[in-house]
């Protein structure tokens, strides 16, 4: 296996594992983060099974796609870092830091998520996360904007 720093990830980002499997999750998780619902559905196989643990599967393009239309319908925003990512054949292993941005609010966590890739589409998403983290991450996200609300400071502020 090759190791390879990734150009637009953090300093200490890392790529390990063949290049196709690794460039679709790439793009992937690239395009929810740019809102283009489109372009991310499109690398996804109908009959995707995507899975928050502990939560149970949902499987199907039809039932997945509604769940990242919420993305354009209520105005959320999503960014990654990538940490980590490694592939074994089809199998891709992310390390990741997620935002999720809801209004004002941003709650960045780290992510851990599972991929399968076969014939370029994406067959298995399973993302594990910590729920204390998550939820601490929107607590710290809801201090920090009404922090800047009440000291009339912008976004850009930290």
């Amino acid at each position: 296996m090759t190791t390879l720093p990734h150009e637009a990830g953090s300093a200490n980002s890392t790529e390990t594992g063949t290049g196709t499997e690794i460039t679709v999750v790439r793009d992937f998780l690239d395009a929810l983060q740019r809102a283009d619902i489109d372009a991310a559905m499109a690398l996804l196989h109908p009959t995707i099974s995507y899975q928050n643990v502990p939560f149970p599967p949902t499987v199907g393009l039809a039932r997945v796609e509604p769940l990242f239309r919420g993305i354009e319908r209520w105005k959320l925003g999503f960014e990654v870092e990538h940490h980590n990512i490694a592939a074994n054949g089809p199998v891709v292993l992310t390390e990741r830091t997620d935002v999720l941005i809801v209004g004002g609010v941003r709650g960045a966590f780290w992510v851990c998520g599972t991929f399968e890739v076969h014939d370029g589409l994406i067959t298995v998403w399973r993302d594990r996360f910590d729920f204390v983290d998550f939820t601490l991450s929107f607590i710290r996200g809801g201090i920090l904007q009404l922090i800047q609300t009440v000291t009339g400071r912008g976004s850009g502020s930290r």
